[in-house]
C-alpha cells in the first residue's frame, strides 16, 4: 500500500501553473518535524496537487500555513547536468489547510464547490 500522511508548514506560497491542455498544477514544498530537542530533524517534502485541489491550494494556502496532506509518495528521475538523479515527492489526494503563520494575509475560507472530494 502506497499512503503518506504528514503534517507540517509551507516554506513559501505555492503558485499554480497549468499545463498546455490546461490543467492546473499546484508544487508546495513541506516542513515537517520528526522528533524534538537535539534529536529534532526537519524534513522538507516535494507535495504536487492537480486540477481543482492544486486551484483551492494555490488560491488560499500561504507560507507558514500550516497543512496535513495525504496522497501517495512517487519517485522521478531526471538528468541534470548530463547526470541522472532521483526525486522523491507526495502526489495529493487531500490537502487539510490549518492554522496560518502569525501575520499571514488572506481568507482560509473554500467552497464546497471548490474541494474535489
Amino acid at each position: 500500500m502506497n499512503t503518506w500522511i504528514g503534517s507540517g508548514r509551507l516554506t513559501k506560497d505555492p503558485a499554480v501553473k497549468y499545463t498546455q491542455n490546461g490543467k492546473a498544477v499546484c508544487n508546495f514544498t513541506l516542513a515537517v518535524d520528526d522528533g524534538w530537542g537535539e534529536q529534532k530533524k526537519t524534513y522538507f517534502i516535494s507535495v504536487t496537487c492537480w486540477e481543482k485541489l492544486a486551484e483551492a491550494c494555490g488560491n488560499n494556502l500561504v507560507k507558514g500555513q500550516k497543512v496535513t496532506v495525504s496522497g501517495k509518495l512517487t519517485q522521478r528521475t531526471y538528468e541534470k547536468d548530463g547526470e541522472k538523479r532521483q526525486a522523491y515527492e507526495v502526489l495529493a489526494r487531500e490537502v487539510e489547510f490549518g492554522e496560518k503563520a502569525r501575520g499571514a494575509q488572506g481568507s482560509t475560507a473554500v467552497s464546497d464547490e471548490d474541494i474535489p472530494f
